[in-house]
């Protein structure tokens, strides 16, 4: 155990003796406290963080309203650092910045004058350049707070007090969101529409079991201000306001712009909150560089005062929706907001809290902002109808007032003891100015008495009744939402609503002309294509590297798909416009898939759609298997037959159209004929035997039409073939053994 010392005095010996973990921990639980209740998470009253509470209270107090002169934010930061908050002068400046920026806040509650940075991602002027005034939104949240209607603190010096909270007559937490880290927690809250966070705590104020499916029809989802358009789901949007954890899809706006000659270009105008547009150009451009995606061509940012971002296509035949969803996936024209709804509740308790709860909160502490303030009302009117009551009865006895006043040297005791007033009332009687006594005066003195006992009445009726109360909320939303109408240019919404629809896949042949292509393919796997389709019935004028010869050639087009084929079974897939060009020797197929080492190539043909293929291993087993199968993806290809052991893959021929047979051959030189049907048609696997053997293993297969027969070459230079029509001797069922081939069948052993 370990000694932690602290001195409780100044020059003090005594050291305090306690164990370092339980120390340790206090310490760092108060740490914790102190980052979420005073630095990071908002009140769900006013949405402000402490920092922002005081920054706003100093602007106040230097009387920076929307209509007065702006003052710089240099001496707005001394007065916050000097008298509330004692951090650094840059972190006060940065949250200062954030609260004018009109990208960043929906609804700013500082106006700034100068450079307070921009969408670009590019900072803000120091604040010695920089000028700054409130907003209307920010007079709205600190209204009635000079009426007792919030609590105030002593500053961290005790030499003034501040708020602890403002009023908020202006739905600060909803209608501008938050961000923040604090020890162990979060907080994400998108901004909103003000004149649907009216209407929705209106709804509320009628009926507060409200379900939330109601409150959203009239207060959607977030609205950011920056627009762009929300993809997510409805249902997804209910469950996170539901529970206060969630997310929403947001992505950028864009339309289609005719570029003449039938070519287009997408035009980006508004990009998703948050998102800084510079870093956002960087990262399309990087799309470009990294070829990322084959159909994009071009990026430029043309904003001036508007935003816009030019994407051009690499070909005019791309689907504008094909591109816009490749790059949604690839970039940030796509983000996801995050819903975090943890903020302090009126106990200064950090809670998660859903969409109903924080409005409910939030109407709450309107209330009772609306009873502290008539209270305060009603104290002031009983205060002066006090001075009014004393006046009215000096009135009626003018002489006697003005004589007292002459002869007595203890006026106020005389008066109070004449006319029973209070001495604040005999007080107020010996301050009036000699103008004051006008018949005229008497009578305004009488009137205002009236008017006030009224008030009094309406305001006594208004502090008892929570119906009348919530009708004067209801007037207060009513008039909120008059100043953020909706068909205002800073009361319409930004962001809209969309569904997020799946685009067809960009087509190749979009991308990449069709050209034709003699591919070839060396017994070491060097592979290359050669530009048209050329006849290489004679190898003899390719040239390969010394110790290597010609496995195979076919012609392909550049669209294709090339499938290869290794002996243990594993199919690869190469783009054939990637191949290397015909000149020189080609690139190993090891560079291009992870090929098995010192496996030969079994087959290579383009890969058909619809195509089948016949797989024979060594042992005689095997199947049919579909294209779409053998197709891989990835440079590990794909898993296709499993030989067994000591078996490999021997045979990989596509299925011509019309075959209805396979015939098989063995290293026995026993020939077996039987229909394709018998083979089972399998995506992957051993297969099923397909011809059996006492001694050695197969040779050769293939499919053919039993109608045509069995043709193989003749051998030597002629070219010419033999062709056996009567193939009755050698047909036999599956899995047998078959007899001896034809006379004059090739001793290699093979059909081709």
């Amino acid at each position: 155990m370990t000694g932690l010392h602290s001195r409780e005095d100044e020059g003090s010996d005594r050291i305090l003796d306690a164990p370092f973990d339980s120390a340790l921990s206090e310490r760092y639980l108060v740490y914790a406290l102190s980052t979420i209740t005073a630095r990071s998470l908002p009140d769900v009253r006013d949405g402000l963080k402490p920092v922002q509470r005081r920054l706003l209270w100093a602007m106040r107090l230097l009387r920076l309203a929307p209509d007065q002169a702006f003052k710089k934010c240099a001496r707005v930061v001394g007065d916050v650092i000097g008298k509330y908050h004692p951090h650094g002068d840059q972190s006060v400046y940065d949250a200062l910045v954030r609260l004018a920026q009109d990208f960043a806040l929906r609804y700013p509650l500082i106006e700034g004058q100068g450079n307070f940075g921009n969408i670009d991602g590019d900072g803000a002027a120091a604040m010695r350049y920089t000028e700054a005034r409130l907003t209307r939104a920010a007079i709205l949240l600190m209204e009635d707070v000079d009426e007792r209607t919030v609590p105030f603190r002593p500053t961290y010096n005790g030499e003034e007090e501040e708020p602890e909270i403002f009023p908020a007559a202006f739905p600060n937490l909803l209608a501008n969101g938050a961000q923040g880290i604090a020890v162990g927690m979060a907080t994400a809250i998108p901004p909103h529409n003000v004149a649907e966070i009216a209407d929705a705590a209106t709804l509320l104020l009628d009926a507060p079991d409200t379900n939330l499916a109601d409150l959203l029809a009239v207060m959607p989802g977030p609205d950011f201000p920056t627009g762009g358009l929300i993809v997510e789901p409805r249902h997804a949007i209910i469950e996170a306001y539901a529970s206060g954890r969630g997310g929403f899809r947001l992505r950028a706006r864009w339309h289609v712009e005719e570029q003449g000659r039938g070519t287009w270009a997408a035009v980006v105008t508004e990009i998703p909150h948050g998102v800084q547009k510079g870093r956002l150009i960087e990262q399309l451009a990087g799309l470009i560089a990294e070829k990322k995606l084959a159909a994009l061509e071009d990026v430029r940012d043309e904003s001036d005062s508007a935003l816009r971002i030019l994407i051009e296509p690499k070909s005019r035949n791309v689907a504008p929706e094909s591109l816009m969803e490749s790059l949604f996936r690839l970039s940030d024209l796509e983000v996801r907001v995050p819903l975090n709804l943890n903020v302090l509740g009126p106990d200064r308790a950090p809670r998660v809290m859903g969409l109903k709860a924080v409005l409910l909160a939030w109407l709450d502490h309107r209330r009772d902002v609306l009873v502290k303030r008539s209270r305060h009302r009603l104290a002031a009117i009983a205060d002066r109808l006090e001075l009014l009551e004393g006046f009215l009865a000096v009135y009626l006895n003018l002489d006697e007032v003005i004589r007292i006043i002459r002869e007595d040297d203890e006026p106020k005791p005389a008066l109070m003891a004449r006319f029973a007033i209070s001495e604040r009332q005999a007080e107020a009687v010996l301050n009036m100015r000699l103008r004051a006594l006008r018949r005229l005066e008497e009578m305004e003195i009488g009137r205002e008495r009236d008017r006030l006992m009224a008030e009094r009445e309406n305001l006594e009726a208004l502090v008892a009744s929570p119906e009348a109360q919530t009708r004067a909320l209801k007037a207060e939303l009513a008039a909120l939402r008059a100043d953020y109408a909706p068909d205002t240019a800073h009361g319409r919404r930004r962001t809209d609503f969309a569904e997020a629809t799946a685009a067809a896949p960009i087509p190749k042949d979009a991308l990449i002309a069709r050209e034709p292509l003699t591919v070839i393919l060396s017994q070491k796997g060097w592979i290359r294509a050669q530009k048209g389709h050329a006849d290489l019935a004679d190898p003899s004028a390719l040239r390969f590297k010394e110790g290597d010869d010609l496995l195979t050639w076919f012609h392909a087009d550049t669209l294709d798909r090339i499938l290869l084929l290794s002996p243990s079974g594993r199919a690869f897939t190469l783009d054939a416009h990637a191949l290397p060009g015909g000149r020189g020797f080609g690139e190993p197929v090891s560079l291009m898939v992870d090929w098995p080492a010192g496996e030969q190539v079994v087959a290579a043909a383009p890969a058909r759609e619809g195509a089948r293929w016949l797989l024979v291993a060594s042992d005689g087993r095997g199947f049919v298997a579909p294209v779409a199968a053998m197709v891989a993806e990835t440079r590990k290809g794909r898993q296709l037959m499993s030989p067994r052991p000591g078996a490999r893959l021997l045979v990989a021929r596509e299925v011509g159209d019309g075959h209805d047979h396979v015939a098989l051959v063995g290293e026995n030189r026993k020939l077996l004929v039987f229909p394709l049907a018998d083979v089972p048609e399998q995506e992957k696997g051993q297969g099923v035997a397909l011809q059996k053997y006492r001694d050695g293993g197969l040779a050769d297969a293939i499919t053919l039409r039993l109608a045509d027969g069995l043709s193989w070459p003749m051998g030597g230079d002629s070219g010419r073939t033999r062709t056996e029509s009567d193939l009755t001797p050698w047909r036999g069922a599956r899995a047998s053994a078959g007899r001896m081939v034809p006379t004059g069948f090739p001793r290699t052993g093979r059909f081709c």
